[in-house]
């Protein structure tokens, strides 16, 4: 498999991250987001969308971040990860469906502005944050309180729902997001995914640096 990536990037990383976390052997191809080559047309004849990430399986080409995580598990014959039980595997899609038309919007305003604007030379905009605060806590609430019934987010081990759902707060620091106010959630960040090999392995820090800082 060859995964066509930023590592940057909120759903390479979650790629990254979760293609690791299965064990899946892959060739990475580095995509350049800040210099846009993903609106390149060599990369947008592979995702017409002009957005990273894609996998090619040979002449099998998908796009969507979380349909390359499903795909990854179901041809590795990962269950653990995404198990194939009709109920847990529904209430995987669950939250996979709820990540990307729910979760990645609301906190992706904080990314921009709080990472990516000031990076640029420019600035937050406190209006646009506080107008999206209700929303964001509206859903960490949501996650907050389904993590106070178990370790992870679909029971008691790590799925790709968790990673998924960790990927749009990965730089949650930089972003300024209010993790205090969702104790489960904060603590699944901290103290679970971010402890993960797999995640440590893809790190991303302040600034898109992908160095881990010194121990």
């Amino acid at each position: 498999m060859q995964v066509y990536a930023d590592p940057i990037t909120v759903n390479c990383r979650k790629v990254l991250a979760g293609l690791d976390f299965l064990d899946a052997p892959f060739e990475r191809v580095h995509v350049d987001y800040f210099k846009g080559e993903q609106k390149e047309p060599a990369y947008v004849a592979i995702n017409p969308n002009a957005s990273v990430p894609a996998l090619r399986d040979g002449d099998f080409v998908l796009w969507e971040s979380n349909a390359i995580l499903q795909y990854a598990a179901d041809k590795l014959g990962r269950d653990a990860a995404y198990p194939r039980d009709l109920r847990r595997r529904a209430d995987i899609n669950r939250w996979l469906l709820w990540e990307s038309s729910s979760w990645f919007p609301s906190t992706y305003v904080f990314l921009v502005e709080n990472c990516v604007k000031p990076l640029l030379g420019g600035e937050a905009d406190a209006a646009v944050l506080d107008a999206q605060a209700v929303q964001f806590h509206k859903l960490a609430g949501i996650l907050d309180a389904r993590l106070a019934q178990s370790a992870w987010v679909c029971g008691d081990a790590p799925t790709i729902a968790d990673i998924a759902l960790a990927a749009p707060i990965h730089l949650h620091g930089w972003q300024k997001l209010p993790l205090a106010d969702h104790p489960n959630l904060k603590r699944w960040m901290t103290e679970q995914i971010e402890q993960m090999p797999c995640w440590k392995k893809t790190h991303v820090g302040t600034g898109f640096t992908l160095t881990p800082p010194a121990q």
